[in-house]
């Protein structure tokens, strides 16, 4: 009886280890295939960027990008909205994360389809009304899907539920681009809280698309 309560701890001290909630950076590289006539894989790329740094802590998440036209994209949680900065603004355009104009309409989940900095990664890919999205990813860098609830953009909510885990490579196909984004490095942190706070006095305004 007493061998099995050990077990038992071990059990959910095992589960734990495994759930556990990922706090930090992480650095992605990207590369872009354009599909719009007379705008270059090169061009696009360095639109957009090739570099990533992501952030994020509990429900709030941030990426800045070294492209000439994305500068950075905000999720502010307790408004549920999607700030997003372009070089080509004074004003960081916000999305209201409850709306979604895309839809998945399938999805497929592949165990232990590769290995990316060691960790081996499981394979969602969401098959959606604007194309195809593949994450992978490992349940030791976690996710809680219930602090993201509310964020259907972007079909958010869709992937974290599935995976619980932060991506480690991202394959996005849709009518514009390819991208393929890979996690080069992971950084483990407790991040500052100002991190995920919009730069003091930007005007902010509705996003037109």
């Amino acid at each position: 009886m007493k061998a099995f309560g050990f077990l038992l701890i071990l059990t959910l001290v095992s589960a734990c280890v495994t759930a556990q909630i990922f706090e930090g950076e992480i650095i992605y590289q990207n590369v872009y295939h354009s599909k719009i006539a007379g705008l270059s894989d090169e061009k696009f790329t360095n639109l957009m960027g090739t570099e990533q740094d992501y952030f994020i802590k509990g429900s709030s998440y941030k990426s800045v990008n070294n492209g000439t036209l994305a500068q950075w994209q905000l999720y502010v949680p307790g408004e549920n909205k999607l700030y997003t900065k372009m070089s080509n603004s004074d004003s960081a355009f916000w999305d209201d994360a409850a709306v979604n104009p895309d839809s998945v309409i399938s999805f497929n989940l592949n165990k232990a389809v590769t290995k990316i900095l060691g960790y081996t990664c499981d394979e969602l890919i969401l098959n959606c009304k604007s194309g195809t999205q593949k994450f992978y990813f490992n349940t030791k860098l976690g996710i809680d899907p219930a602090k993201y609830l509310q964020h259907k953009y972007g079909n958010w909510y869709d992937y974290v539920l599935n995976s619980k885990s932060v991506p480690l490579k991202m394959e996005i196909d849709n009518a514009q681009f390819v991208m393929t984004s890979v996690a080069v490095e992971i950084k483990p942190s407790k991040l500052n809280n100002n991190i995920f706070q919009l730069p003091a006095g930007i005007k902010t305004d509705k996003s037109p698309y």
